[in-house]
């Protein structure tokens, strides 16, 4: 979240500040009416900014270890709550969810969606319930899901022959650039009905574009926290943010242009009737349709399209990495999944996504990957009104950061939180209360992937569907034997910084085939 610039930049305001906050503030404040959670000393201007470290999560997990699971802070001039246990969680995105349903306004990614034109960050109200209305029952909705599912079959497939090739050689795969591809494709053709991959240079300048607007994104700027820097540019995000959107932004034109004159080619030919939409074209049907509720403009169409990729390609891709990696340092657990796998599927063809059903080890993985290592390690929300938590008093226009990696680590409701272990979820140790109630969608607040509440993740589905079939099919088709030499085949575990929990390094391996190549031979 901080690099070097970003701390020269704080250090240069707080010292300019001092002289502010003297002439200003030489006045002794009144003390709060109301009693706020617990917090540390408060830096001059910058707040607690200073606190938040390389990787915010893990700074606001000690946080919480000496302060406890409610703490108050400032980000400048923005005051914020760190939840860190599932009651508190709780108590605000259940009890008190009414209050917390909109997110925070930041001004690099107000930017890069036409100005919260977006599913993501539309404030909740008609237009953003229209919007989670049409995520449910047309975007992502399980009819639509099962048209798609030819075009994630095909994916799969391409992506396991060409590990099939790499292991014919010998050759070495980064793994997480291999899965981000793989990703970038389910998703581009279930929007746009369009390959990255099938042009290398168009391929690498969208995921160029994704890539940096994920970064851009998850990046601080100090004018959204510091008062008097709201006008100032003084990281020069201005022209990256331009330069990002601007690409997006013409490569989006040019793709609903193609669309609108087949939809045009379509309709003189007699319509739709067998034709399979893809997410752009459900869009534009709204974005033409007059008696619409809701008639979405052209940037909102952008603005959705923008958030299928940046919620639904790193992530997965992420989430598997890991799941991967567990699976190289757990031999024991790889070994389990794949007898699994290799009685239920057997040795003649490649995991389905109809098989996941029968494969509840499997699914118990992919759950336990994400207790662990959350892609979505913080739920961000800001209060849209004043209310109280755990008795303390939680002002209105306060942003509150519910930190998931730490309440999947918390030893109250998880035994030896820090063990990767799938039975948790498989119902063969007694771990887990409330064990039906365990599932990834938030209803039980111990455990969080997606979030909870009317702002969960609608794409829940899509992406377990996804990181779910791909890691069976991996494990399923190869033995994965770590490139360094001298570690002993043991894969190192540090996480990076980024907005979807990514590796400090990449995973580096050389498949080996464990099937006939026969079974990849129709695969494309």
């Amino acid at each position: 979240m901080f690099d070097l610039q970003d701390n020269l930049v704080l250090l240069l305001i707080w010292l300019a500040s001092i002289i502010i906050i003297r002439t200003i503030f030489s006045k002794t404040r009144a003390k709060p009416a109301h009693r706020l959670p617990p917090s540390p000393r408060a830096l001059p201007v910058i707040g607690h900014l200073h606190l938040l470290g390389r990787i915010p999560h893990q700074a606001l997990h000690k946080l919480s270890n000496h302060y406890g699971p409610l703490i108050y802070l400032l980000f400048g001039s923005k005051p914020s709550v760190i939840v860190s246990s599932a009651e508190m969680a709780k108590e605000c995105l259940k009890t008190n969810e009414h209050c917390f349903l909109n997110r925070p306004k930041m001004t690099n990614i107000d930017y890069l969606t036409y100005g919260s034109a977006d599913f993501t960050m539309t404030p909740y109200g008609p237009c953003w319930k229209f919007m989670k209305k049409l995520c449910m029952s047309e975007l992502l909705g399980g009819r639509t899901l099962e048209v798609h599912l030819p075009l994630r079959r095909e994916e799969r497939k391409r992506f396991l022959k060409s590990m099939l090739r790499k292991a014919e050689k010998g050759e070495k795969v980064d793994v997480g650039a291999a899965l981000i591809r793989l990703t970038n494709n389910i998703i581009s053709m279930m929007a746009l009905k369009q390959r990255c991959s099938e042009n290398e240079d168009e391929a690498h300048e969208v995921r160029k574009l994704v890539e940096d607007m994920c970064q851009l994104a998850g990046r601080f700027n100090a004018s959204d926290m510091i008062w008097f820097c709201k006008n100032l540019d003084l990281q020069g995000y201005g022209k990256k943010l331009k330069h990002v959107r601007g690409g997006y932004d013409k490569m989006m034109e040019k793709i609903m242009k193609e669309h609108e004159e087949a939809r045009k080619k379509r309709n003189l030919n007699g319509g739709d009737d067998g034709f399979v939409k893809d997410f752009l074209d459900i869009l534009l049907d709204i974005y033409e349709d007059q008696s619409s509720e809701f008639r979405l403009t052209r940037e909102n169409v952008k603005a959705f399209i923008m958030n299928m990729f940046g919620a639904g390609t790193d992530t997965s891709a992420v989430t598997i990495e890991w799941a991967l990696s567990e699976l190289i340092n757990h031999p024991n657990v790889m070994a389990k999944a794949r007898q699994e796998i290799d009685s239920e599927v057997g040795h003649n063809r490649t995991v389905e996504e109809s098989d996941i059903s029968n494969l509840p080890y499997l699914q118990a993985i992919v759950k336990e990957t994400l207790r662990l290592h959350p892609t979505g390690p913080l739920i961000v929300r800001e209060s849209t009104e004043e209310c109280t938590i755990n008795g303390y008093h939680i002002p209105a226009k306060t942003r509150l950061f519910v930190n998931v990696w730490s309440i999947g680590r918390d030893p109250n409701h998880w035994e030896n939180p820090l063990e990767f272990r799938p039975e948790r979820f498989t119902g063969e140790e007694g771990i887990i209360r409330k064990r039906d109630q365990l599932d990834v969608r938030g209803q039980n607040f111990q455990y969080l992937p997606f979030g909870s509440g009317r702002r969960s993740c609608p794409g829940a589905s899509l992406a377990m569907e996804v990181v779910q079939t791909t890691l069976g099919g991996m494990i399923q088709c190869f033995e994965w034997k770590v490139w360094e030499e001298g570690n002993g085949g043991v894969v190192d575990m540090e996480e990076g910084p980024g907005i979807s929990l990514p590796r400090a390094r990449p995973l580096v391996c050389v498949p080996v085939s464990r099937l006939s190549p026969s079974v990849f031979n129709g695969s494309v």
